[in-house]
């Protein structure tokens, strides 16, 4: 199979699916869909995907166009070198950023945390195939109860512009993370609804500042802001 995917992800949905809806597998792969993910070979995992293929289980959130995005890139680059066991995501969405992050950090504690069920849906799906490390709720970060300085690293991708009380959401996001809290939004207004702030890097830097960091690292990539906040 041609390196389209993220494979091992892409393998456990495929295994979390076919017990969620009690698919029928071919007959030769069976063990691999029931089998240890721990024990799964690359091999495993290819025929696992062919087999995916044959029963027709879409698999499009799993390309890696996604991890080729210039923001995706650039989160997985600053993360590459920073020291962490732990990482909550807000906002996950369909895992554009949390799916390449979970093939590059294999073994991090990972929460990922959406507004919308079926999105958390999705990557349960993803966990309960073989991703043990990924625990996915529905939540609001302004509302959920998540005790402080209970992850390493907080990541907020594109999703800060959407949310109302931008600045509770910074503060919580400071109060939970141990170490730094990312975040990417566009950099220029544009036509999408949804985006109800433009967060520039000055409104960024109060928010921040008054949350209680005090060191704040900017970086800009295709029409996107990008701040690493240490707390």
């Amino acid at each position: 199979m041609e390196e389209r995917y993220y494979e091992r992800m892409a393998a456990a949905y495929l295994r979390g699916v076919a017990a969620a809806k009690d698919i029928r597998v071919p007959e030769k792969t069976a063990a691999l869909f029931a089998g240890k993910w721990e024990e799964m070979t690359g091999e495993d995992v290819k025929k696992l995907l062919l087999a995916g293929q044959s029963l027709g289980i879409r698999l499009h959130y799993f390309k890696r166009s996604s991890g080729e995005l210039p923001r995706v890139k650039r989160t997985l680059g600053i993360l590459r070198g920073l020291s962490f066991q732990s990482l909550l995501d807000m906002g996950s969405g369909r895992g554009v950023f949390l799916i390449p992050f979970l093939e590059a950090f294999p073994g991090i504690r990972t929460l990922s945390l959406d507004l919308l069920p079926g999105r958390a849906e999705f990557l349960q799906t993803l966990s309960a195939g073989g991703i043990s490390n990924l625990t996915a709720i529905q939540g609001d970060i302004c509302k959920e109860e998540i005790p402080e300085n209970a992850f390493d690293i907080v990541t907020l991708l594109e999703v800060l512009e959407h949310i109302p009380n931008a600045e509770l959401a910074v503060k919580r996001a400071v109060e939970i993370a141990a170490k730094y809290v990312i975040v990417s939004v566009p950099s220029k207004p544009d036509d999408n609804p949804e985006h109800i702030h433009l967060l520039t890097k000055p409104v960024l830097t109060k928010m921040f500042t008054e949350a209680g960091c005090k060191k704040l690292h900017f970086d800009g990539v295709n029409g996107h802001l990008i701040l690493l906040a240490a707390v």
